[in-house]
């Protein structure tokens, strides 16, 4: 036709010859066959053969999740001859741009960061075939766990400490408080396990999960140290009380001269002179300096309170600290840093 026609279109692709391309990792897949099969043909005067078709795969990506849900993905597309070895085909990838990605793209929660293209020729008992691979690098969007887990997490956390401020005396309040806080931890981690598939190792999510479970169980464990400590200090109130009891009563007795002629006291060592008057030795014990802690701690009277006290403090503390190295490891590791090639 003189060059009028650029290319012929066949409709029925079995007329001509293609090479046995096939998926390695594929796991189902099937075509596109509505309203007609979604094959395209075009052969071109310098015998080149444009082949196109539409096909839908469901392909195996074996994912690291140590660093779940920080972590980023890379997902593989290989196609390979399954017959002829390289002596009779080899693919090749397209100068250029080879590889078409819509612009429209969206993942519910991956984001495709960039793609390479590589050869995976491989060789086997039966020869050496050629392969053609496509890595797909994909980043896992960090706003949906923050939102449903480590932000409820947080806040399960921030209950559990109110306890600190109630009254030691208060144990239902206390109790109830504790108890409903960690079943509703272990909840939300029974609810994060059962969305994910089970590993051997442990992932960051679990070790985000595992220290909120131990910071409310901990707030739980000092309620009962408070409890035993505020019992502990009615005991010792009440010892003290009687042997307050026990001076004024010797110290009357010595007064109204009924001693027993020991003339010795808690108070000190009492003698009789021999005009009748009292003399009085009193022994007293050499003042210790004390630390800006102890003297801040004395002013709350009782063990339970000074408990309540230094966990309003070393509870946000330590959780503080927590954040900062659990954060630093997983947002600044090496394999963030490296750049994508």
């Amino acid at each position: 036709m003189q060059g009028k026609i650029q290319y012929l279109v066949l409709t029925d692709p079995n007329r001509i010859w293609k090479p046995d391309l096939f998926f390695s990792n594929e796991k189902k897949g099937h075509f596109h066959e509505i309203i007609m099969p979604n094959v395209l043909l075009r052969i071109y005067p310098n015998g080149n053969v444009l082949f196109s078709i539409r096909i839908s795969l469901v392909l195996s990506c074996p994912m690291d999740l140590k660093y779940y849900p920080l972590d980023r993905q890379t997902c593989s597309i290989q196609m390979a001859s399954y017959g002829y070895t390289t002596d009779d085909l080899v693919f090749m990838w397209k100068e250029g741009d080879p590889v078409q990605v819509t612009k429209s793209l969206n993942l519910p929660r991956f984001t495709l960061q960039k793609y390479l293209t590589k050869y995976c020729t491989s060789r086997t008992n039966t020869g050496e075939y050629s392969c053609l691979k496509v890595d797909l690098l994909f980043k896992r969007e960090f706003s949906y766990y923050l939102i449903q887990i480590y932000i409820p997490c947080a806040m399960l956390i921030f209950v559990s400490w109110v306890s600190f401020w109630l009254d030691p005396n208060a144990t239902v309040a206390r109790v109830s408080l504790g108890v409903t806080t960690l079943l509703s931890m272990a909840t939300q981690i029974s609810g994060i396990n059962a969305s994910q598939p089970p590993v051997s190792y442990t992932k960051a999510i679990d070790v985000w999960t595992g220290a909120c479970l131990t910071f409310v169980f901990g707030a739980l464990l000092e309620f009962a140290l408070v409890n035993y400590a505020s019992r502990s200090d009615v005991h010792q109130a009440a010892a003290k009380q009687q042997q307050q009891i026990q001076q004024r009563q010797a110290k009357w007795a010595v007064e109204h001269n009924i001693e027993d002629g020991t003339g010795r006291t808690d108070e000190g060592t009492y003698g009789l002179r021999g005009d009748g008057y009292r003399s009085c030795e009193i022994h007293a014990k050499p003042h210790k300096r004390r630390n800006w802690c102890k003297r801040w701690l004395s002013k709350f009277p009782t063990r339970s309170k000074r408990i309540d006290i230094i966990s309003r403090i070393f509870f946000p503390f330590a959780f503080a600290l927590f954040n900062l190295v659990y954060w630093t490891t997983y947002l600044f590791r090496d394999d963030l840093q490296t750049p994508i090639k």
